[in-house]
């Protein structure tokens, strides 16, 4: 295809780095002194198996810290690292001065959407508030982090998507400790205009319950009934895999893709398709070459392991089945995924661009996404880049 007919990009996975103003400016003054609020001071930041520890320090460089009750979030690098050179990427703290404003900015990251030749995006929590809004899901006061979470979509709807002529698309997050307030939050945000919501890949990582239990059929029921897509980012769990803690971040940063196949076994597995038969789930920064394997390995469970796998009954059909439908990957580079996509299915894979974390191909997305493609034809070109996510979260 040449670059002339290329598609345009829907990014089916970026981030907005919340503003500083998000919460103190919504929040009943009450909460003036524990709502989340930015603070700046001076502190270093280490990776130590596999989680960020963040020290205050005198000696340490400037950084834009987020205080919300008894936690300290510095803002980091690698969450803001669009227009940073590859080798200048470190583990270290930095302000809001040091980012680009189309982290923030709606008309500046309009801007870089343009200059990599991106349609439209949706955009997850990039930092603070983390994939799946499960910063609030730790709160103390949860009468104040119902009041975050209703802030953050707030903004996310009137402020951040608003005005952008459906180039920037809502995103929300749910409260979830109460799956009855989730359900009563997606039904608010869907009748103002969101087009998907926040989960976690693996609950009970969180503390949560499984989807094996019946704690989420309200939730699940609200999603079924709108028509809002569930969106699962990797460490939407708050835990990605490592295998020690002295591997080095290059192991850590090579195995995300494991926790999303754990949690498409875990849907496929659980009768929820099944019962919801509207539900539509993502998953995004998972990559996609890993998919085939595990379908076939659901469905040879399912079969040769009939007498005590546990799914029989409720399973009538190949657990696969319910992929077609239901079931969507994101990839920023995966080749072997893509050679084969016939075994995935072409109109479940979307093309991400991961603006602004150290993984995106910004401001290169529109040549990246090229030569990621080179081996498609124009169609399954087309349906990749953008058509899917067009369809999936019903843009005209």
């Amino acid at each position: 295809m040449t670059a002339a007919a290329f598609p345009l990009i829907v990014s089916a996975d970026d981030h907005i780095i919340e503003p500083k103003d998000l919460w103190s400016s919504r929040l009943p003054r009450k909460y003036a002194d524990i709502g989340p609020r930015v603070v700046r001071e001076r502190g270093s930041l280490t990776l130590r198996g596999g989680e960020f520890i963040y020290e205050a320090s005198p000696q340490g460089e400037e950084v834009d810290v987020w205080y919300y009750e008894d936690v300290r979030e510095p803002s980091r690098l690698t969450a803001a690292a669009a227009g940073f050179d590859l080798d200048d990427m470190e583990i270290r703290v930095i302000t809001f001065d040091d980012m680009r404003p189309g982290c923030y900015e709606q008309e500046a990251r309009l801007s870089d959407m343009d200059a990599a030749g991106i349609e439209a995006s949706i955009c997850f929590p990039g930092s603070f508030v983390r994939f799946c809004g499960q910063r609030f899901n730790f709160g103390k006061d949860h009468e104040l982090s119902l009041l975050c979470v209703q802030a953050y979509n707030d903004y996310m709807i009137d402020e951040w998507t608003a005005g952008s002529n459906g180039r920037l698309i809502p995103l929300g997050i749910i409260p979830l400790w109460d799956a009855t307030l989730a359900a009563q939050e997606v039904r608010r945000i869907a009748a103002r205009g969101a087009r998907a919501v926040c989960f976690s890949e693996i609950p009970p990582y969180l503390g949560l319950p499984s989807i094996h239990t019946d704690y989420w059929d309200p939730f699940f029921e609200a999603c079924n009934e709108t028509g809002l897509v569930i969106m699962m980012h990797i460490g939407s769990s708050s835990r990605l895999p490592v295998t020690s803690a002295d591997a080095p971040a290059a192991v850590q940063n090579t195995l995300p893709a494991v926790n999303s196949a754990m949690s498409m076994v875990d849907w496929l597995f659980s009768g929820v398709l099944v019962r919801y038969p509207r539900l539509r789930v993502v998953y995004a920064e998972s990559q996609i070459g890993w998919v085939p394997y595990f379908l076939q390995r659901s469905d040879e469970v399912w079969l040769h392991n009939r007498g005590w796998n546990e799914v029989w009954e409720k399973l009538k059909d190949p657990p696969s089945t319910q992929f077609p439908e239901h079931m969507f990957c994101t990839f920023f580079s995966d080749p072997f995924g893509l050679a084969h996509i016939d075994e995935i299915g072409r109109e479940n894979v979307l093309f991400e661009c991961d603006y602004p974390h150290s993984d995106t191909n910004w401001p290169d997305s529109l040549k990246i996404a090229q030569e990621q493609t080179a081996g498609l034809d124009a169609e399954t070109t087309e349906l990749v880049i953008r058509g899917n996510a067009r369809r999936l979260f019903g843009l005209a």
